[in-house]
């Protein structure tokens, strides 16, 4: 489903939609013949009115207007032919007034509504307002100007997506046949690379459903899917890539790569992605931190061997000390382990090793992140604080809004994490970067790892961002990046499954949205979701709604 520009020739056709639309609500023919001539759409005020119509591939199915000047405007019509309603073509035409109407620049909308499409605007966060002369119910949306930070990211505009996650871990060691799979399945998050994404070129096959799915949870309309592709696969593609730069839009990678750049015209120097290096981020916290008294970094040694890691490391337990063993490089907890008493030589990886004091997370959160941006001028924008989910030392999922992070432990990573992407800026780096923390004894912040691309908590601001925008409100957001379900699921059986459990969702005022669809019919079955809703009650029911429906599963199959 797509939208455009209504066309002069359609004008007639767009009028009768809308008063069969009106009609759905039982109206008689004396009243909607009383009605006509407002609702009537005529050839030569389809620019004045910004009339914009919803489409798929066998005919129009929605129309809307975007009436007056900036800063107050109106949203004169919003009419969905009757056998679509409640697919989510309202929705996205909504949402895309919202969208045309922060880029020109307007402040406010009003919506004379149906009494029986009162609630749809409600429940999208419009505000009832004492009436006017007429006797429909007046409702007022406040358009917040859009985050600096989103403005940064794409100028405010759509995007073209990479979903290049086993490409930039190549980069820094050789990526594994499991670990390349795996990173197939997360590069799905790359779908929520922007808020408002135009084209996606994913590495594997997804499914046609996935995305409208999403599309119509966060009112994208239209997104193009080019399956099967890394980077280097699409620069052998002239047409595509002719294509893609054709939409004139900014590229948007998971990681910067050689690829990438050549893509989008933006490469990156050598020195860049130094930083992704977690002995190199240790050496830049050090530095960091004497300017900063919220934080703590922890000691870290470099052990040429396994075997001077593994004395070490009993040295450290003789004294009741942990340690965390580190790759230099890995994602998402990959190759960390906490030890606590001697290990073998021959068990840990092979050298030189990372060793790290560990801390123990005794605050609230235990694990809070820091996501910014360096953008093409070297300017950094904060985007906000996470809390993460962290089992043992793999990351699981992240919640993002309103009071997750307490207020003055989110001062301190915000001010830290400032600083950071002030020094890789410096280097050259440009685009998405974050700062992992463990909250330690006194509730200082121990800087544990720098990552320079986007993360799975990125995914969870930009559905946010998303959802604060076309349905009003301060949304907590939380990212599941893995949540077992109990039986391998074909793709037609593993969409139905999310597409009922975003109803059952809906039903709680809570958002659903599947983020990894992939991985249902993997040996051990899971799939990504990201949960929204406007309280923190309401967001743990939608959680546990969905990990008891995913394990319910196991029951079902037997």
């Amino acid at each position: 489903m797509w939208i455009r520009d209504a066309q002069a020739h359609e004008a007639d056709a767009l009028t009768a939609l809308v008063l069969r639309s009106k009609a759905h609500w039982g109206y008689d023919a004396a009243f909607l013949a009383a009605c006509r001539d407002e609702l009537s759409i005529k050839e030569g005020e389809l620019t004045a009115r910004r009339i914009v119509v919803a489409e798929d591939d066998t005919a129009v199915l929605g129309v809307t207007s975007l009436e007056g000047e900036p800063p107050d405007g109106v949203l004169g019509l919003l009419f969905v032919e009757p056998s679509a309603i409640g697919g989510g073509i309202g929705r996205t035409l909504y949402a895309h007034v919202l969208d045309t109407a922060r880029e020109l620049g307007f402040k406010r909308l009003t919506i004379d509504s149906d009494p029986h499409a009162e609630p749809f605007y409600r429940a999208l966060g419009a505000r009832p307002v004492p009436a006017g002369e007429g006797p429909l119910p007046r409702l007022e949306v406040t358009l917040t100007p859009r985050a600096d930070w989103a403005q940064a990211w794409t100028g405010g505009r759509r995007a073209v997506h990479l979903g290049n996650v086993a490409e930039f871990q190549g980069q820094f060691g050789e990526v594994t046949d499991q670990a390349r799979r795996a990173a197939g399945h997360y590069a799905c998050l790359a779908a929520f690379a922007s808020p408002h994404p135009a084209a996606l070129v994913l590495p594997r096959p997804v499914p046609g459903e996935w995305i409208a799915l999403v599309a119509r949870q966060l009112g994208w309309g239209q997104v193009e899917v080019y399956e099967d592709l890394t980077g280097p696969d699409v620069l052998t593609r002239p047409a595509l890539v002719r294509h893609l730069r054709g939409l004139g839009l900014p590229f948007v990678p998971w990681g910067h790569t050689e690829a990438s750049g050549e893509l989008s015209g933006c490469g990156l120097p050598s020195e860049a992605l130094r930083y992704e290096s977690k002995k190199a981020s240790h050496t830049l916290f050090r530095h960091l931190a004497p300017d900063h008294p919220g934080i703590a970094v922890p000691e870290q040694w470099t052990s040429a061997t396994r075997r001077d890691a593994a004395r070490l490391i009993a040295a450290r337990a003789r004294s009741g000390a942990a340690t965390v063993v580190k790759s230099e490089h890995g994602a998402g907890g990959s190759g960390t382990r906490v030890l606590t008493r001697r290990a073998r030589a021959r068990s840990l990886p092979r050298g030189p090793l990372l060793l790290e004091e560990y801390v123990a997370g005794d605050g609230t959160p235990s694990d809070p992140t820091y996501d910014g941006l360096v953008d093409g001028e070297g300017q950094v924008h904060d985007v906000g604080v996470a809390a993460m989910d962290v089992a043992d030392t793999a990351y699981q999922g992240a919640t993002v809004g309103p009071g997750v992070v307490p207020d003055e432990l989110a001062a301190h990573a915000l001010r830290f994490g400032h600083a950071v992407g002030r020094e890789l800026a410096a280097t050259g780096y440009r685009g998405w970067y974050d700062v992992d923390f463990v909250t330690g004894p006194g509730g200082r912040l121990a800087p544990t790892e720098i990552n320079l691309r986007l993360t799975g908590p990125s995914a969870a601001f930009m559905a946010k961002l998303r959802l604060d925008e076309t349905r009003g409100g301060d949304h907590l957001v939380r990212s599941l990046d893995r949540v077992p379900i109990g039986a391998r699921l074909p793709e037609p059986e593993l969409i139905s499954f999310l597409r009922e459990m975003t109803e059952r969702c809906a039903g709680i005022d809570a958002v659903l949205i599947p983020s990894i669809p992939t991985a249902g019919y993997e040996p051990d079955p899971y799939v990504g979701v990201l949960i929204a809703a406007r309280t923190a009650g309401r967001l743990d029911a939608a959680e546990a709604l969905v990990r008891a429906a995913s394990a319910d599963l196991a029951r079902l199959f037997g």
